[in-house]
């Protein structure tokens, strides 16, 4: 049962991210976006953060053409005239998989916690993880407004998981385990600044604090294990001929990806 509603929190919460990770999937530099794909203002709880992946606008548009058989609100600039050779806006498709990952990811979570305190900080942070992933993969960016203020929520719900009975963890180890990690990944950053960037380093910080949580050695694994899946994956490349051997790829997902492989193991562990 704890496992099937984790996975409900995960598919609710995950679509929520859709609509996140489209206005924060921007190039440096520019505007989080404000419209949606086909032009009509956000409008939405939380500033319009929050909201499922189609506007009202779209929604409206969608029900007056089933209803007249007439297109409804078709959207300027949604798909490019016929003759202009301009790239279509962009759509929310990428970001389509959110809650299915998301539900998964905390199933996995609850299956491997159980009925443990630092199961809800856990369920929290995925979503955010998973909206993390999603923006690096889109437009390779961990944009500073959720980097920072995630390793700020997983020390302080650890904290208050650490105050809790039945815990599994030390929340001083996860202090320093976020420390040790963002360290380590500064070190790289400065040693290789076109090789990685400066929001893994923000990352790290929060990945090391939830894996910090369950040891040192849980910190070495998943720390590792994103490593792997990374070079796994640029190796991959290489040998489809599909990047060189100086493509810059997305790191975060990898990182994201290690960190909760090193949950799972710290959990089952404990």
């Amino acid at each position: 049962m704890l496992t099937g509603v984790a996975a409900l929190w995960g598919a609710a919460t995950g679509l929520l991210v859709p609509r996140a990770a489209y206005r924060f999937s921007v190039p440096p530099g520019e505007p989080w976006r404000d419209a949606c794909p086909a032009g009509h203002p956000l409008t939405g709880p939380a500033r319009a953060w929050l909201g499922t992946a189609r506007c009202g606008g779209c929604a409206q548009g969608a029900v007056a053409e089933v209803r007249t058989g007439a297109p409804g609100a078709a959207p300027p600039g949604d798909t490019p005239p016929p003759g202009d050779t301009s790239p279509p806006t962009p759509r929310y498709a990428p970001h389509r998989l959110a809650p299915v990952v998301s539900a998964l990811a905390c199933a996995a979570l609850a299956w491997a916690t159980g009925t443990r305190p630092e199961l809800a900080a856990w369920l929290l942070l995925a979503p955010v993880a998973v909206l993390l992933a999603s923006i690096d993969h889109r437009v390779h960016r961990l944009p500073d407004g959720l980097t920072l203020p995630a390793a700020g929520a997983a020390a302080v719900l650890l904290g208050l998981a650490a105050l809790l009975p039945e815990h599994a963890g030390s929340w001083l180890s996860a202090l320093l385990g976020g420390l040790v990690l963002g360290a380590f990944y500064l070190l790289l950053f400065l040693i290789n600044p076109s090789g990685m960037g400066f929001g893994d380093v923000k990352l790290a910080l929060s990945l090391g604090t939830v894996l910090g949580w369950y040891g040192w050695a849980v910190v070495f694994a998943g720390g590792f294990a994103g490593f792997l899946f990374g070079a796994v994956y640029g190796a991959a490349l290489v040998a489809l001929r599909r990047a060189g051997r100086r493509t810059g790829i997305p790191f975060g997902p990898f990182m994201i990806a290690g960190a909760f492989l090193g949950l799972l193991f710290g959990g089952l562990a404990a």
